[in-house]
């Protein structure tokens, strides 16, 4: 066992490899009008500009467990290190591409890096922390998570008022070597007692899955008609490929997604509680960078302060969740949540060329505050019901379902606005 004052300063440094992660995607969403641009950026389309974001998250979904498990055989503070800094390398790349497929390809590895950071960070929480501190912990890593989440949109807006596009992933460079450092000074090892083996078929079926899924629906919005057999085919071939997934996963000894933990319904609810949870905000985030800075006409920085309400809102919230759960039960409290995400959702439906300012951040503010709400509560109910020696594997399941949610939302909602262009 390690110091009480220790721990605090773990959960630190975790938090800061968290962030590097976590802040990558909501920086790319203030840049896509940037990276659009023939000049400025590199002439990116629509969907170009739609898979930069899902390879992303696709790899990340898709290695998520397979990296969980690992950590838990080779040791999870090593493979923390190495994460940051692919991550980092990845970053570098990324900054300097040249094409919208360089960039694509390296956001791929970016992903490949993320998918090894982010199970080893709530599984060492787990090993860390005793189950009467692990909620409080956990709370707080899952505030870091939105609030990292909701800030990158005004660093991304600095940057590009300051600096070329590439600067909002050259930035991870300097982030990843202090998270690097600090990881290999202060974090303590561990390893699972007994890990299970690595499935390669299962993810090679849920990333060939994914991948069809979203090409299909990406198309979609590309395409005149929903209809068309391009369209269809990939849609239904990923459902498929989906399908002998979770069969199979059912039925290896040592599945890359456990789907029998889901039979507990708490488990079940809470990862789909996350999952609306960041489909929603993926969705938002896509069309929202289009809106400030296409149809307002603010600049990224503008737009990207703009944002900071759901930031202000997820940080008031989360630390409010822990002690609403102890008077309310989890359950009324993430229903409680996930309605007061859904009265954001219905407000951007009311959003016009002259929608005042304010309006606009009250929405912001009452989306944060739901995520806040739901985000700690649902993460603590899939850690509780994941025995403790599985860290790996219940952290896996939260960021799958977040990861998973994140392509779907942008490759759904950024074809429903690609389709409303069309109109």
């Amino acid at each position: 066992m390690i110091s009480d004052r220790r721990k605090w300063v773990v959960l630190c440094v975790l938090i800061i490899s968290l962030i590097a992660v976590v802040l990558d995607n909501t920086v790319l969403n203030v840049a896509l009008k940037t990276i659009s641009e023939p000049t400025a950026g590199l002439g990116a389309t629509q969907s170009q500009l739609e898979w930069a974001i899902n390879f992303y998250t696709l790899v990340f979904a898709g290695l998520l467990f397979t990296f969980g498990v690992i950590g838990d055989r080779v040791g999870r503070k090593r493979m923390l290190i190495i994460g940051m800094a692919l991550f980092g390398l990845s970053s570098l790349i990324c900054s300097y591409a040249q094409t919208p497929a360089d960039l694509i390809w390296a956001r791929a590895a970016m992903g490949l890096g993320g998918a090894a950071v982010m199970p080893q960070t709530l599984s060492i929480i787990t090993t860390v922390f005793d189950p009467r501190e692990r909620p409080r912990a956990i709370g707080i890593w899952a505030s870091a998570v939105g609030v990292a989440i909701a800030i990158g949109p005004v660093k991304g807006g600095v940057l590009l008022d300051h600096f070329w596009w590439g600067s909002v992933f050259l930035i991870n460079v300097p982030l990843t070597a202090v998270g690097v450092t600090a990881i290999a000074l202060l974090v303590p090892e561990s390893k699972s007692p007994s890990p299970g083996r690595i499935d390669y078929l299962g993810v090679l079926l849920s990333v060939a899955g994914l991948v069809l899924l979203v090409y299909g629906i990406i198309k979609g919005g590309d395409a005149a008609s929903w209809l068309e057999r391009g369209v269809i085919g990939p849609i239904a071939a990923g459902l498929a490929v989906l399908t002998v997934f979770c069969v199979h996963e059912a039925r290896t000894e040592h599945p890359s997604l456990d789907v029998r933990l889901f039979r507990d319904p708490r488990l079940s609810s809470a990862a789909a509680a996350i999952g609306l949870n960041f489909f929603a905000m993926a969705g938002v985030y896509f069309f929202m960078s289009f809106y400030l800075q296409n149809v307002r006409g603010y600049s990224p920085m503008h737009a990207g302060l703009l944002t900071t309400p759901v930031a202000i809102g997820q940080l008031i919230a989360a630390n409010k969740s822990a002690s609403l759960v102890r008077r309310l039960g989890a359950k009324a409290v993430a229903a409680g949540g996930l309605a007061v995400v859904t009265g954001a959702l219905i407000g951007y439906h009311s959003l016009t060329l002259t929608t005042p300012v304010a309006a606009l951040e009250c929405i912001f503010f009452l989306q944060g505050s739901g995520m806040g709400i739901v985000m700690p509560t649902a993460t603590e109910s899939v850690m509780s019901v994941v025995p403790r020696e599985r860290g790996g594997a219940g952290s896996a399941i939260t960021n799958t379902s977040r990861q998973v949610a994140v392509a779907l939302g942008v490759a759904v909602l950024g074809s429903v606005l690609a389709q409303a262009y069309r109109t």
